[in-house]
């Protein structure tokens, strides 16, 4: 194995995975591609009008999305015998996600999955979960600490 694929979102969940990756990497003398990807998002309106946010508005979410992969290199890119770097995208996760796979030729994707209830799973999805089924390479889910309350 030569390169895994770690998906980050920048929470708690996405770290421990990116710890696992990196200790994976290490065991297998691969990289790490640390991968972001976010969405511009588009309104629509009950009328049937949309709101689609500007040239500007969207240059600015794809710098501030830029600088926080930035910082999570930056925090691991002493770490010894790994090679990791950074891609960032734009569009829908897990679709950009399983491309990127493939692009880079990463032999595993690694990526977190918040302990979510099956209530919330239902409302909200599980981009985690999108991505185990649509990938051509194994994943590995590392489930990130329950939330309180």
């Amino acid at each position: 194995m030569k390169t895994l694929l770690l998906a980050h979102d920048f929470d708690e969940t996405s770290e421990l995975a990116l710890d696992t990756a990196i200790e994976l990497a290490r065991k297998l003398s691969a990289k790490v591609v640390v991968a972001h990807v976010y969405s511009v998002p588009v309104y629509s309106f009950p009328e049937g009008s949309s709101l689609i946010p500007s040239a500007e508005d969207a240059a600015r979410l794809a710098e501030a999305a830029q600088r926080s992969l930035d910082q999570v290199l930056e925090r691991r890119r002493a770490t010894p015998d790994v090679e990791i770097s950074g891609v960032l995208r734009a569009g829908v996760p897990d679709e950009e996600i399983c491309r990127l796979a493939g692009e880079i030729g990463a032999e595993m994707i690694v990526i977190g999955t918040h302990a979510r209830g099956a209530f919330a799973r239902v409302l909200i999805g599980s981009v985690a979960q999108r991505v185990v089924r649509a990938a051509t390479v194994p994943v590995l889910t590392v489930r990130g600490p329950k939330p309180e309350g």
